[in-house]
């Protein structure tokens, strides 16, 4: 079973959620999101995934949100989904998907329900 990870190699849980999948011998494929942001639909689709809205996967507290003035409760969905392609790291990370599921590694361990 392979799997995909939404990886900021900065951040500790995103480190920590990939150690954690190779640990397991598991083929990832690792995604730089922040250099290649995802197309709508893809984001679309893991937020089906996810089974959460656009809403959910916003980092609330980014730095961008208040530099751009952006009130969170004023904006749609498809808007959010386009705010977060443009600015990439507004995006909850890590995300570790299948073909099936998806999860946030928010706690790393989260991992385990997909491996």
């Amino acid at each position: 079973m392979a799997l995909s990870i939404f990886h900021n190699p900065r951040c500790s849980k995103s480190r920590k959620t990939l150690e954690i999948i190779e640990s397991q011998n598991i083929e990832v494929e690792i995604i730089l999101y922040l250099q290649h942001p995802p197309s709508a639909s893809e984001l679309s689709s893991l937020l089906k995934k996810l089974g959460m809205k656009a809403s959910d996967l916003v980092r609330k507290n980014e730095s961008i949100i208040k530099e751009l003035n952006i009130d969170l409760s004023s904006i749609s969905e498809d808007d959010l989904i386009s705010m977060m392609i443009e600015h990439p790291i507004l995006i909850e990370r890590p995300i570790v998907y299948n073909e099936s599921s998806a999860i946030i590694g928010r706690p790393p361990e989260n991992v385990h329900e997909l491996i």
